[in-house]
């Protein structure tokens, strides 16, 4: 049986060009008026049967221009699919935000990032995004630059590879933590463009066990006038769960609370210090809140990453004597860290986000929470445009297994750079059937 698929013009698929990709070898369609890449051609036949597992029946009026609905396995499509890369560049993504973001360790003013445009030798491009946030990613701007636009070089000057080969190459470039940020974007390009070549989004191939998602909304370190407005905002248009940063000034913060839930006070409360707290305080703040009669449904890391003893003690005091969950996530930064927290039980749950671990590392330790079986998780991220929020909210949807989902970060932007990509309506994301992400950038806007 031979199975051709065709790509047609779209910014969903392959912004630039129309496409036909012949995955087993078969007459080239009629209508198809550019270069036919064949993927065996690479010396690398696809085997469809391993990957595949819904295929459409072809019309039998017409079998050679029905095209399939694939869904397809991304473990299997990382040791079969062949990356060629033929362009690649990284450049500075810079979007002015509606108000400054606050949080316990830095201050943002406006978002200065860099979006990473990767096309194959088949014409698909993808898009990658790396976050840059003071003091939290351990890359600024111009090293993230640098280090995004030597992977690109890299990436175009190596042989044809499988994609896990590929990604795997990009992981040995950009080591650990120290580079976590830019390796996460050349990893969402490379996947958002085989999930193009294919045609078939990420939320499908990364289990299609959703294609939606609720996110909570974040109220920085304001005053509590200004947090009050935010709150009463928010709830008009359709946030039930407010995500508050705090850490900071405890008494401040503790009027902060009451200002929101005057404003909003049917709302779910996330507490996150970002390691602004010790031990003591932390819990401090959830006594004072005892008191008041309000229970956070979690409190996001409320000590200093390194501070293992207190993140189990605030974990263990908080559930047992308050009903608190407690969450990892500057804890969180490795493979290695995440077994600390599962085995000592440090933490209740441990907030994924792909800017700290990279796309491979995230899924190593989602993997290690899910066979574990004790922990929860949590999607998140740092201050993104809807490419990388995108990318992790399809990763979010297809595997199904997140209780928490923080991907608000694109609606604090004052303008909205990327086209296409995932539908918001208020807290509910939608993820069409496009492929990849579904999200683009006009390249040559980009600065």
């Amino acid at each position: 049986m031979s199975l051709t698929i065709a790509g047609v013009f779209s910014p969903c698929i392959c912004p630039t060009k129309t496409v036909s990709f012949t995955l087993i070898s078969s007459p080239t369609p009629p209508s198809c008026k550019k270069k036919t890449t064949r993927l065996a051609s690479h010396r690398r036949r696809i085997n469809l049967t391993s990957i595949v597992t819904a295929v459409g029946k072809p019309s039998s009026s017409n079998p050679e221009t029905h095209y399939p609905s694939l869904t397809l396995g991304f473990e299997s499509l990382m040791k079969t699919f062949p990356i060629n890369v033929t362009r690649a560049e990284g450049r500075p993504l810079n979007v002015p935000l509606t108000a400054p973001f606050t949080i316990a360790t830095s201050r943002l003013d406006s978002v200065g990032n860099v979006a990473i445009r990767v096309e194959l030798h088949n014409g698909c491009v993808g898009w990658g995004e790396a976050p840059i946030l003071p003091f939290v990613t351990a890359e600024d701007l111009p090293t993230a630059l640098a280090k995004a636009n030597a992977a690109c070089q890299f990436l175009v000057g190596s042989p044809t590879e499988t994609l896990g080969k590929v990604l795997n190459n990009v992981g040995n470039l950009l080591p650990n933590h120290d580079f976590a940020s830019v390796r996460a974007g050349m990893e969402m390009a490379l996947i958002d463009a085989t999930a193009n070549s294919i045609r078939i989004p990420l939320w499908k191939l990364f289990g299609a066990k959703s294609n939606s998602l609720t996110t909570n909304i974040t109220i920085p370190i304001v005053s509590p006038t200004a947090a009050g407005e935010l709150a009463a905002k928010y709830h008009q248009q359709g946030f039930e769960t407010l995500k508050l940063k705090v850490g900071k000034n405890l008494s401040s913060d503790i009027e902060v609370l009451k200002s929101i839930q005057s404003a909003h006070p049917n709302c779910s409360f996330i507490l996150d210090a970002n390691e602004g707290y010790s031990a003591n305080e932390a819990l401090q703040v959830l006594h004072k809140l005892h008191e008041m009669e309000i229970t956070p449904i979690l409190f996001e890391q409320p000590v200093g990453r390194d501070d293992w003893d207190g993140l189990g003690h605030v974990s263990r005091v908080a559930k047992e004597k308050y009903g608190v969950l407690v969450a990892a996530d500057e804890s969180c930064r490795s493979l290695e860290d995440a077994l600390n927290i599962i085995n000592g039980k440090l933490a209740h749950v441990i907030n994924i986000k792909l800017a700290k671990l990279g796309i491979m590392g995230a899924l190593k330790v989602i993997e290690a929470v899910r066979n574990d079986g004790y922990l929860d998780l949590m999607i998140g991220g740092m201050v993104e445009t809807r490419l990388a929020m995108g990318f992790a909210g399809h990763l979010a949807a297809g595997f199904g297994c997140f209780r928490y989902v923080d991907l608000d970060t694109p609606l604090l932007m004052a303008r909205d750079p990327v086209f296409g990509g995932y539908e918001a309506n208020g807290a509910v994301y939608k993820f069409t059937n496009c492929g990849g992400h579904g999200g683009f950038l006009h390249w040559d806007s980009i600065s």
